[in-house]
């Protein structure tokens, strides 16, 4: 994958990961839709479960993310 696209993956990610966390976007997407948006195990969390949840898989992307930067053969 060309670094661009990578980050361009990168940046869309964050910009969900930032509306979800911080911008209200957990509470709009709480319940049914959050089947859709998030996974299937996510129905019943409340909006605090799911920005937890965001920030964790936010955190380990970021981690991901530095990795496919330094050895582009990881590049998924």
């Amino acid at each position: 994958m060309p670094l661009w696209l990578w980050c361009l993956l990168f940046v869309l990610e964050s910009l969900y990961c930032w509306w979800i966390i911080g911008y209200g976007g957990a509470r709009w997407i709480e319940g049914w839709k959050s089947f859709f948006m998030i996974e299937w195990f996510a129905l019943d969390w409340t909006a605090e479960q799911i920005r937890l949840y965001v920030l964790i898989i936010w955190c380990f992307s970021v981690i991901w993310f530095v990795v496919g930067i330094i050895k582009p053969e990881l590049r998924l």
